[in-house]
Formats: structure tokens, C-alpha cells, sequence
């Protein structure tokens, strides 16, 4: 059984002049990355693999909602489409039991839709634990089963 928790970064602020990479978090944006990552662990996930988009945004997010873990920062998940971060994990060490994608919407979005055929909404902050019985390598669309969804918004603090 392998775990790929898919990570929406938290709430990013709009800053007139400043390039999206650069965009940085807003104070909830950072108290929500923190939580998030606490409630990951809550739900007994120790990630193997971080993998993070390279902008600001998701960096921040990734560290302190990681702040023990290694993490590797992707260029290709800023701006990817589902098929292309579906592309990624499937080639990601079979190893690794437990990888956790940072990235944006809306393709985070609908690669765990597109994974689980669940119904659910990817606020900043959110994310979604799905498991999946086949390799990494195999991982397709329909090949995951919905474990929980977190929303910062669900879950004040």
C-alpha cells in the first residue's frame, strides 16, 4: 500500500508588481501550513519523499509543514497539469511508501479528483490523503481510494 498525499499550499498573498513565483504566504497562510502539516502527522503519515514546486509559496509551505523532512523542489510541478505531476510520482522510488506532492491548483486539484473520483474542494491549505495498492510506476488515473480530505477552513483553529 503506498500513500501520496497531495498538498494545496497555503493561502498565498496578491502582491501588485511581484512575480507568482515570488508570491509569499499571508500570516494565515502561515499558521495554516503549520497546522496542516501537524494534522498530517496526526493522521500517523511520516513522508519519505517531499516533493514542492519551487515557488515561494509552496516552499514556505512544505517547510513548516515539514520542518523535519528533506525536500525536494520540483521545477516542473509550477504549473503542471494532472497528467504531467502524475508523470512525476510514477517516477519516484517504489520505496518510498508515503510522498507528498506541494504544488498549485488547479492542477493538485484534479490530479486527486482524477485519482480518487471523489467530489471535494482544494482551498488553499488543503490536501489529500489517497492510497493506492498498485506501484508508483502503475499509479493511474481511478487507481486511488480517497482516505481523508483536510481543509484549514473545516478545521479552525
Amino acid at each position: 500500500m503506498s500513500t501520496l498525499i497531495v498538498l494545496r499550499h497555503a493561502k498565498a498573498a496578491q502582491v501588485p508588481g511581484l512575480a507568482d513565483r515570488e508570491r509569499p504566504l499571508t500570516d494565515r497562510g502561515e499558521r495554516d501550513a503549520a497546522r496542516l502539516g501537524v494534522a498530517i502527522r496526526d493522521l500517523g503519515h511520516r513522508p519519505d519523499l517531499v516533493l514542492c514546486s519551487p515557488a515561494l509559496r509552496t516552499r514556505r509551505t512544505a517547510e513548516l509543514a515539514f520542518p523535519d523532512d528533506e525536500i525536494s523542489f520540483e521545477r516542473d510541478i509550477y504549473a503542471a497539469y494532472p497528467d504531467e505531476l502524475l508523470e512525476l510520482i510514477r517516477l519516484q522510488d517504489p520505496a518510498a511508501a508515503t510522498i507528498v506532492l506541494c504544488g498549485h491548483n488547479p492542477g493538485v486539484h484534479e490530479l486527486a479528483l482524477g485519482l480518487t473520483g471523489g467530489e471535494f474542494g482544494f482551498r488553499p491549505g488543503s490536501f489529500a490523503v489517497v492510497e493506492a495498492t498498485v506501484p508508483w510506476v502503475e499509479l493511474s488515473e481511478g487507481e486511488g481510494r480517497l482516505v481523508t480530505h483536510w481543509d484549514p477552513k473545516e478545521h479552525p483553529a
